[in-house]
This record gives structure tokens, C-alpha cells and sequence, in this order.
């Protein structure tokens, strides 16, 4: 080969490394899968936890397999049975977000897509395509279904603009398409999904039926509860939606903990006292802690922070947030504050039990997008500060229905409580965030979601005192 062209190629190589080293780019991995449950396959090779995906893989779920992908950039894809997806591209420039390429395909069923860090970055190089229709976001989470005719599209949080494959949007574009004929859906439009049919032109605006992805391929009941919000003001990241990351850091949160206890000495033997002495040792009497007064202590405040049955909110996120006062959990309707004060400080040592005082939840159910109050019976809620745990429990009854939700989950030196993800525990089946108080002689609160079944979901909020 002459010397020139040698030349040339390896100034080429030189140039292609130069330039992936100055993007900060990733490399081709795209994901890893952090759960996965019946058959899923990528070409010949059946998926596994920790297992890496590419771009350009095409994974498969049978007929009973559900696959839930951590993108690279902490987002998240879930496919449900009997589903096929491409990862065409996913390229992540953290130095020029303007550089990120994200784009998506689903062949057919049914796929749940939360926006990771570099979409909301770049939303206008994002693209999901189906065999009918593309999307783009607004830093979102959606769920979609698709045959090779029709597609349908819900909106869980923030918004999304879909279009029909005409010739001003064609498969091999990037980015949303966003011309006259798109339509945009957000999550504001409770109960409300957009479906497009191969050789329509403008998307159509429908109510969720028996059609709707959610009723197509029912999610499992440990995936995660997104949390809503609208285009202009996107939900919160939801922290369980990364399960592995979670217990990961609570893992290393326990192994430190350990690490840093040293064992206790036993008390030094005195030898006696010669009663001939009259100076005697002067004795130290211990420290004791100033007591607090009640009006100085930190209070919790829950309540609702959206309507529900007809009933307004209760309290206002933003206000209580602006006078100072901390929020220290939320779900989709509720949420606790600690107002300034003296903040609870966990004991090393001790357990304490506590009886539940007052609650409120409601059920809905997707089939048909109704919502229908439930009370909790037979409340239990025990902190053993020595091990930093706790464990709580409950009956919630709703038309008749009795189902038993747990929990168990770690406690903070600052007496936050987080519950353990669904994902590896034996005994979570709900999610759990919440706050110890000293207020009241000693209160907690912590607010509660879970999926009940394929169509059923509650959302609540507990208030316990000793």
C-alpha cells in the first residue's frame, strides 16, 4: 500500500479518536437492564440483570417478559410482553448537549420511555418512532403501544408532540416533528391519549379505552409510579425509578456505618478509695440537653398538594417551600414539610412504636379512569434506632377489598425515613417516604403508592403519633 495512503488513513484514525475524546461522548453502550422478568432476548442472547445493551440492539420480550433498561444518562425504557424495540441511536455529548443523538423504535407492543438527564438537555434530538407515528418530548414520561397499523399514546408527566409519517415527518428524521398537523398531549389531560392510524395525517385526541397501552399490556405491579406534572413544569426525578442505584447507595450507606462504629470499651476498674484521703475526686455530673420547647420544635405538615375526589388541595407546595419550611416527601397528591425548627435527631440506641392517627387515600382504576376513597385499618409502625430501620404496615380497604401493604426501609440520622425498593425486597410491596418529629411527644408521617393490581393504583398519606 503506498506510503500516502497509510498516512492518510492513520491521520483519519487520529482525527476520530481527537474528536470522541473532545466530545466527552459515551461510548456505545446505550443501557444496562436493572430487572427483568420472563423471557428477553437481544438476537440470540437472552438478557440478564447488569447486562449491557448497545446501540443499534433490538430486544424481544415473550409473551410473558418484561424488561425494565437504565439508560445511560439515568433515564429509563420498559418493555412489556410481547414487545420489540430498537435503540437506534444513543449518543450522549455532556460537554455540547447540542452534539446528543437519542432516538428509539418500537416495532410493536407496548414500551414505557422516561426522559434520562441528556434528553431533557437536548429534547430537540430526540426521537421515538413506531411504524406509524414519531414523538418527541418535553421532558416526559410516557407509555405507547403499537401494531404495524395503529398507534396509541398516554402521558404520564410533562407533555409530548406526535406526528404522522407524512412527507413533512419520515422515520429516518431525528428530532420531534412539529409542523400543522402534529398534535401535542400532556399530562394535564387526565384520562386523554393521542392515536394515529397509518395514513392519517393529523393524530387524533381520544379518550383511554379497553385500547389504551396500560389495558393492551397491564405494567407489573412493582413498576415504578411516575409523578406527574405538566410541560412548563415537569415532575421531580423519581429516585425509584433506578432501583439497583438506590440500593446500591444504601448498601455503601450501611457498609460506612459499620465501618465507622468502634467497639465500646468496657468501663475502667477503679481501685478502691484510701478513706484516709479528704481531698475526694470532684464527680462531673453529665450533661444534660436543654430542653426544647414545643413551639420550637420542627412540626410535620401533610396534606394534599392536588385535588382529589373533588376535594381541593390542602396545602401549598410552593408557599410552605418559600417560608422556609422543607419538603421531605411527595408522591403524586400528598406531601409532608418540616417547618423551621429543631430538627429530629436519631437516638444510637432504642425502638419505638407508633399508632396511626389520622390517614387519607383513594384508589384509581385505568380501565375506567375512576377514583374511589379507601381508609386504612390495623396500623403498625415500629423504628429500631440501633439499626437504623423501620418497618411499617397496614389493611387499606376500599370497596370491599382488603389489601395488605408493608414496608420496611432505613432511617436517617435526621429521622427521614426511606423505604426499601419493591424491586429486591421480599416485604416492600409499596413505596414509603416520609419524617420523625418530636413534636406531639414524638410524630411521624410519611406518604405511600403502589400498584394493587393490573388496572389499580392508590396514592395516601399517614400521620402516627406514640
Amino acid at each position: 500500500m503506498p506510503l500516502s495512503i497509510i498516512s492518510r488513513r492513520v491521520a483519519q484514525l487520529f482525527l476520530m479518536l481527537g474528536l470522541a475524546a473532545a466530545g466527552g461522548a459515551y461510548a456505545a453502550e446505550a443501557a444496562r437492564i436493572v430487572f427483568v422478568s420472563g423471557a428477553v432476548h437481544t438476537g440470540s442472547r437472552a438478557l440478564a440483570v447488569n447486562d449491557a445493551v448497545q446501540e443499534g440492539d433490538e430486544i424481544q420480550t415473550g409473551a410473558q417478559g418484561y424488561v425494565y433498561l437504565r439508560t445511560v444518562d439515568n433515564g429509563l425504557l420498559i418493555l412489556r410482553p410481547g414487545s420489540r424495540a430498537r435503540i437506534v441511536t444513543y449518543h450522549v455529548d455532556k460537554l455540547n448537549p447540542a452534539n446528543t443523538q437519542i432516538k428509539f423504535e418500537l416495532l410493536s407492543g407496548v414500551a414505557r420511555s422516561v426522559s434520562g438527564d441528556a434528553v431533557k438537555l437536548a429534547r430537540q434530538n430526540f426521537r421515538f418512532n413506531t411504524p406509524v407515528a414519531a414523538i418527541g418530548v418535553r421532558g416526559t414520561d410516557f407509555t405507547v403501544s403499537t401494531d404495524q397499523e395503529t398507534s396509541r399514546v398516554t402521558v404520564i408527566s410533562g407533555a409530548i408532540v406526535v406526528s404522522a409519517f407524512t412527507g413533512n415527518c419520515m422515520p429516518g428524521g431525528s428530532g420531534p416533528c412539529e409542523h400543522t398537523a402534529s398534535r401535542e398531549l400532556s399530562a394535564s389531560q387526565v384520562g386523554q391519549m393521542l392515536q394515529v392510524k397509518r395514513g392519517q395525517a393529523v393524530p387524533q385526541l381520544m379518550s383511554n379505552s379497553q385500547q389504551s397501552p396500560d389495558v393492551v399490556a397491564p405494567p407489573r405491579n412493582d413498576e415504578p409510579i411516575g409523578k406527574p406534572g405538566t410541560a412548563s413544569a415537569p415532575a421531580a426525578p423519581d429516585v425509584s425509578l433506578d432501583p439497583k442505584k438506590v440500593d446500591n447507595l444504601l448498601h455503601q450507606a450501611e457498609l460506612v456505618k459499620n465501618a465507622n462504629v468502634a467497639p465500646v470499651a468496657p468501663p475502667p476498674i477503679m481501685p478502691p478509695v484510701d478513706p484516709v484521703v479528704t481531698n475526694p475526686p470532684v464527680t462531673t455530673q453529665p450533661e444534660v440537653p436543654p430542653v426544647v420547647p414545643e413551639a420550637q420544635l420542627s412540626q410535620l405538615v401533610w396534606g394534599r398538594w392536588q385535588a382529589v375526589l373533588d376535594q381541593a388541595p390542602q396545602q401549598n407546595n410552593v408557599a410552605l417551600a418559600a417560608a422556609g419550611h422543607v419538603k421531605v416527601a411527595q408522591n403524586s397528591y400528598y406531601s409532608i414539610f418540616r417547618t423551621k425548627g429543631d430538627v429530629f435527631q436519631a437516638p444510637q440506641q432504642g425502638s419505638v412504636g407508633f399508632s396511626l392517627r389520622q390517614s387519607e387515600a383513594f384508589v384509581r382504576d385505568s380501565s375506567t379512569q375512576q377514583a374511589t376513597a379507601a381508609t386504612l385499618e390495623n396500623g403498625s409502625l415500629t423504628v429500631d434506632f440501633g439499626k437504623s430501620r423501620f418497618a411499617t404496615a397496614f389493611d387499606l380497604v376500599n370497596q370491599g377489598q382488603v389489601s395488605k401493604l408493608h414496608a420496611e426501609g432505613a432511617v436517617g440520622s435526621d429521622g427521614l425515613l426511606s423505604g426499601d425498593t419493591q424491586f429486591y425486597s421480599k416485604i416492600t410491596n409499596m413505596n414509603v417516604n416520609g419524617a420523625l418529629s418530636k413534636s406531639n411527644g414524638g410524630s411521624a408521617a410519611y406518604v405511600f403508592d403502589t400498584r394493587l393490581d393490573a388496572n389499580r393504583t392508590v396514592n395516601g398519606v399517614t400521620y402516627w403519633t406514640k
